[in-house]
């Protein structure tokens, strides 16, 4: 088995994407003032535009549970549940950006909940979890990669939410300290750690 790689760290926890820090405040976004309008009509009640709000950041929320819980039918039920959370908040969300980032905050934090409450009550996972959504093919080791995703379900719940948010979701360490409410320096610690710690795990199963 090869030498674990933060490049197969990021294959642990979400689809291929591309290496490299993103810096979001360098890309203009032309569609933010027409999502504003949608989030606006949605504070005033209108369903459709509601609806809307849901498939457009479906993916966000449902990628980010799925990971955490490696459930598919209870990233489900988590992502349906933020959403109903969402609904009942729309007044306090100001724009699409602060959305954004609201339900990265919900839906991390409702996960690590249920993270903890399945270690008080443990609970058999499915043996496999879908791709929440497509993505293009690449050349990887899928033993590889299905073993790796198993080790981060592993990790504990405040580490396994570093570690998605950081690959799956691209978020800088200063991000993801928001995101949880977190000091910058436990983010990095856990960054570390659990880089640490899948590499150990992949080098003890490759001398085996």
């Amino acid at each position: 088995m090869a030498t674990l790689t933060l490049a197969q760290s990021r294959a642990a926890t979400a689809p291929a994407a591309e290496t490299g820090t993103i810096d979001r405040s360098a890309r203009p976004d032309p569609g933010a003032d027409a999502r504003d309008r949608r989030l606006a009509r949605a504070r005033g009640g209108d369903l459709d535009a509601f609806a809307d709000l849901v498939r457009h950041h479906q993916r966000l929320v449902f990628g980010i549970a799925c990971r955490m819980l490696d459930d598919r039918a209870a990233a489900e039920d988590l992502a349906q549940d933020v959403f109903v959370q969402l609904h009942r908040h729309l007044a306090t969300i100001e724009s699409d950006a602060h959305l954004g980032g609201w339900l990265r905050r919900v839906v991390t934090h409702r996960a690590i909940d249920a993270v903890r409450e399945r270690k008080r009550r443990p609970v058999t996972p499915l043996d496999a979890v879908a791709e929440p959504v497509s993505a293009p093919a690449v050349e990887r080791d899928p033993l590889l990669v299905s073993w790796l995703r198993g080790q981060v379900a592993a990790l504990p719940a405040a580490a396994r939410a570093v570690v998605v948010l950081r690959y799956q979701r691209e978020l800088g360490p200063v991000e993801i300290a928001e995101t949880l409410d977190m000091p910058l320096n436990t983010v990095k610690s856990h960054l570390k750690r659990s880089l640490a710690v899948l590499r150990a795990r992949c080098a003890r199963v490759r001398r085996g």
